[in-house]
């Protein structure tokens, strides 16, 4: 399968998706890792434009750790919004990355980019198949299955599937451990440990599904993306 992952921001699909990710490169599949903002809000020290150097720089080092194709939209951080400039520019990356399933924020979530994000996925891979949009990439047929991963701490979710991720954990954490600008402002500024932020939270989503750790989902329950058959991992 080819796999899309959208985040809002850098780390977002580390934290959120980041163990299912890992067990997709491993079944097989292609993946993509596309982020949409640059980052460049998230400091009160390092200045806008260094900052969104360094995101873009330990994002794709963070893909890199399993081989994922990556891409970078480069919105302004903090303002992404489902317009028309931003669908086509998220269309046209869609349709490159070819998915058959894309993961992307719960519509819900807390934070203004991530429910922008999720909508704009929502509707311009709604319109991936149809040639008469226009975009540098052709379009690519039908209308891929989205699966939105988990919020922020769980606030607010409740999975209807699980990936167990107790064997990819360490990939998981060593993805986001690229990601030190962010970890070390956050355990600095917001007295925040991001790793055991994300263990709490993936061990009980293990605890809920039997495992150790586990990543949860909701599928966009919409047609035509519902099918009999599972598609995560």
């Amino acid at each position: 399968m080819n796999v899309l992952a959208v985040g809002a921001h850098p780390d977002d699909l580390e934290i959120l998706c980041g163990g299912t990710l890992a067990r997709c490169v491993r079944r097989g599949d292609r993946v993509t890792m596309l982020v949409m903002t640059d980052g460049s809000a998230g400091h009160a020290e390092i200045p806008a434009t260094e900052l969104a150097a360094i995101r873009e720089r330990e994002a794709r080092a963070a893909a890199e750790v399993i081989g994922a194709e990556f891409v970078w939209l480069g919105l302004p951080d903090e303002f992404v919004f489902n317009d028309e400039p931003t669908r086509r520019l998220l269309l046209n990356a869609i349709r490159g990355a070819q998915p058959d399933l894309i993961l992307t924020h719960y519509p819900d979530d807390y934070h203004p980019d991530h429910r922008a994000t999720s909508r704009a996925v929502f509707d311009a891979s709604f319109v991936m198949g149809l040639p008469n949009v226009r975009t540098e990439h052709p379009a690519h047929p039908g209308v891929a299955t989205l699966y939105y991963f988990d919020t922020l701490a769980g606030q607010g979710f409740l999975p209807a599937e699980y990936v167990d991720i107790s064997e990819t954990w360490a990939v998981k954490r060593e993805m986001l451990d690229r990601h030190r600008s962010q970890v070390d402002w956050l355990r600095y500024h917001d007295q925040i440990d991001i790793f055991q932020f994300m263990e709490k939270v993936a061990a009980f989503r293990g605890l809920q599904c039997g495992v150790q750790y586990a990543e949860g989902f909701r599928p966009a329950d919409a047609w035509p993306r519902v099918h009999p058959y599972r598609v995560l991992p």
